[in-house]
């Protein structure tokens, strides 16, 4: 029985028009053998985690530019709890500063990638992460 691909689920949150690096990452996450759903720009936070539910991914990608992601990255999180979305990983990059990386990752993130961060860094950090989260759990001996 074959694992079905990992799905990606691409985000550009708020108000944010633009998409090329989120359409970048995109096309090469779907090279490296993921299925990915690109959702386009301008996506409130309720149509994310309802796009997410309904697509049944395994990850949700967020791309934001604007500046805006300690105010919508915090309501995507808490809609997907509240939707039961508790493990799906969550990446996001864009424009974010390092003063705020830790409590990304408090909320949740694990990815967090900068500008200029590499889309091949990007699918081996998901691969692993996933097959990390797919590995049946072994017994501490």
């Amino acid at each position: 029985m074959t694992e079905r691909p990992i799905r990606v689920l691409v985000a550009k949150p708020g108000l944010d028009g633009h998409d090329r690096g989120a359409k970048v990452v995109a096309r090469a996450l779907r090279d490296a053998g993921m299925e990915v759903i690109y959702t386009g720009i301008r996506q409130t936070p309720e149509m994310i985690v309802e796009a997410a539910l309904q697509e049944d991914v395994d990850v949700i990608g967020l791309s934001i530019l604007s500046g805006a992601h300690m105010d919508l990255f915090p309501r995507i999180v808490a809609l997907a709890k509240e939707k039961g979305l508790r493990d799906v990983m969550l990446v996001c990059g864009g424009i974010i500063p390092d003063e705020d990386v830790p409590t990304l990752k408090q909320m949740g993130f694990t990815g967090i990638f900068g500008p200029g961060a590499s889309t091949q860094d990007m699918a081996k950090y998901i691969r692993a992460e996933m097959e990390k989260k797919r590995a049946p759990a072994s017994s501490a001996g």
